[in-house]
C-alpha cells in the first residue's frame, strides 16, 4: 500500500529466502518486481526480537542491506541511489500464528506498508 497513488504503480510480486543464525538473527534476499515493474533485488542481514514476555507471538524485525533495481527515470524513487544500488532499512512488527508461520507489516520509509506472510521450513 502506497501511501501516495500514482498511475504508474505497478502490483509487486516478491518472494524472500532467509536463514536465521545464533542470536535471532538472519541474512536472505528478496526478489521481485518493484512499484515500477522493474526486476528488483534486496540482499539484507537482520535481527528479531520479542518485546513483550507475557506475547512471545509479537515480534519485532529490523533488516539493512543493499537494494538493486530503481533504474532508468526511476532511479530517484529509492534514496542515495547510485547506478541502481541503494541502501535500505526495513522495520516490520510480527505476530507468529504458530511454530512456522506469521504475518508481518513492513514499513517501506516514505512509500508505504507492505504486508507480508512468513513461512519457516
Amino acid at each position: 500500500i502506497h501511501w501516495s497513488n500514482s498511475s504508474e504503480h505497478k502490483t509487486v510480486v516478491l518472494g524472500s529466502l532467509d536463514r536465521t543464525v545464533k542470536g535471532n538473527r538472519f541474512c536472505g534476499m528478496s526478489l521481485f518486481s518493484n512499484s515500477f515493474g522493474q526486476p528488483t533485488v534486496y540482499a539484507y542481514v537482520g535481527q528479531r526480537w520479542k518485546p513483550i514476555q507475557d506475547n512471545p507471538q509479537l515480534f519485532v524485525k529490523l533488516t539493512g542491506g543493499i537494494l538493486y533495481g530503481y533504474v532508468g527515470k526511476y532511479k530517484n524513487k529509492v534514496p542515495l541511489n547510485y547506478g541502481g544500488f541503494s541502501p535500505a532499512v526495513i522495520p516490520s512488527f510480527g505476530y507468529s500464528l504458530n511454530n512456522n508461520d506469521s504475518v508481518q507489516f513492513l514499513l517501506l520509509g516514505n512509500a508505504g506498508i507492505m504486508l507480508a506472510y512468513g513461512h519457516r521450513f
